[in-house]
């Protein structure tokens, strides 16, 4: 087998639920393997395994995160760690030369975000947070009609939500609303999304001001369980709002509004079906006379996943650029780190806003 094209070893830190999706996009990339598990306890990282359907054979179990660190054999880690301890933990990583797919929120704020990303840079680690959406085929097409000034024109505004009922057992003990493990709340699990969907529409500009709106719910520990707040892209004139919520129905909308055309979906984060998504798009729609009607209606455009899901995808693209710097003498890949960075941003100034009354905040 040539050197380029060996599996990149993967190790898991942490048996978060997340872990089993990210675990089975593992064995299903073609250019990865899962190699490692490692929790807290050894009973942990076993457990885990045993439930996942992977033997002692298959993986090396692992009782503590250092022994992951450790392993001379380990290529990348995946982190779905609560968010309190990416810091410390993305650092090591970084410092064992390991390379980093690590869950989102990416850091409690951009101040030790930054210091993760430059860990990796100095180290010569690539780095991707965990947002699967950006790898599916149908964001790429999505870009495409985008980009298609005679169909949609140029952006004019933005709308996108991320919302679910966590429950009574979610709400008293997930990981989430916990002010000591994900400070953040539902502004960085399900807002993180958002922001993210609105900065790609905007090609990762950065608004001039966020303000976030007064219909702020937190738990007894202060942690947010539901927030909306604005982006402002100032010379542009452009207006993004978004809504993530711990407390409401099941969204994940997308719609973004162009001088000639709307695109719009539902599913933009998690596809309604793993093997296909679609979306819609509108151009040149005018009402009727009377205004009893239009004359147009949305088409769909279907995009097929192919063999592999977005999580899939993922891993396959990470792999790709581990490959290129272990066997080909390639840099790191900046633009993970900055599509992360970038969102870790609005998300601080979203709490800068919500902290000062919510004022309009300048973000820089």
């Amino acid at each position: 087998m040539a050197e380029h094209t060996k599996a990149i070893r993967f190790g898991i830190m942490g048996c978060a639920k997340a872990a089993t999706k990210v675990s089975r996009a593992i064995k299903m990339s073609p250019n990865s393997t899962l190699y490692a598990i490692a929790s807290r306890s050894l009973e942990k990282a076993q457990q885990f395994a045993t439930e996942n359907g992977y033997s002692d054979q298959q993986v090396v179990i692992y009782g503590s995160y250092s022994e992951l660190l450790d392993d001379p054999l380990v290529d990348a880690v995946y982190m779905p760690l609560p968010t309190s301890l990416h810091l410390e933990w993305a650092v090591l990583d970084a410092e064992k030369k390991k390379h980093l797919l690590l869950e989102k929120p990416t850091a409690l704020d951009a101040t030790q975000l930054d210091r993760i990303l430059e860990a990796c840079r100095s180290n010569g680690v690539q780095f991707m947070d965990g947002s699967m959406w950006y790898h599916h085929p149908r964001t790429a097409k999505m870009k495409e009609l985008l980009s298609d000034s005679k169909l949609f024109g140029q952006v004019k505004s933005i709308y996108s939500s991320s919302s679910y009922v966590g429950g009574q057992g979610f709400l008293e003990n997930n990981v989430r609303i916990k002010a000591d493990l994900d400070s953040l709340g539902a502004l960085g699990d399900a807002g993180w999304y958002c922001v993210g969907g609105i900065l790609w529409a905007m090609n990762n500009n950065l608004p001039t001001t966020v303000t976030a709106l007064p219909s702020v719910v937190r738990n007894s520990d202060g942690v947010l369980l539901s927030c909306t707040a604005s982006l402002h892209w100032e010379k542009e004139e452009i207006v993004a709002t978004f809504f993530c919520s711990f407390l409401a129905h099941e969204t994940m909308d997308l719609t973004i509004s162009g001088s000639n055309g709307t695109l719009h979906l539902e599913d933009f984060i998690i596809p309604y079906e793993e093997t296909s998504a679609s979306f819609k798009y509108t151009s040149g729609a005018k009402f009727v006379d009377m205004h009893i009607g239009w004359n147009v209606k949305p088409e769909e455009v279907q995009v097929d996943t192919g063999e592999l899901p977005q999580e899939a995808r993922m891993v396959q693209e990470l792999s790709r650029l581990i490959q290129g710097i272990k066997y080909s003498g390639r840099l790191p890949d900046q633009k993970w780190a900055e599509v992360s960075r970038v969102t870790q941003l609005v998300i601080d100034t979203v709490i800068r806003s919500i902290n000062y009354g919510f004022e309009p905040v300048y973000i820089y």
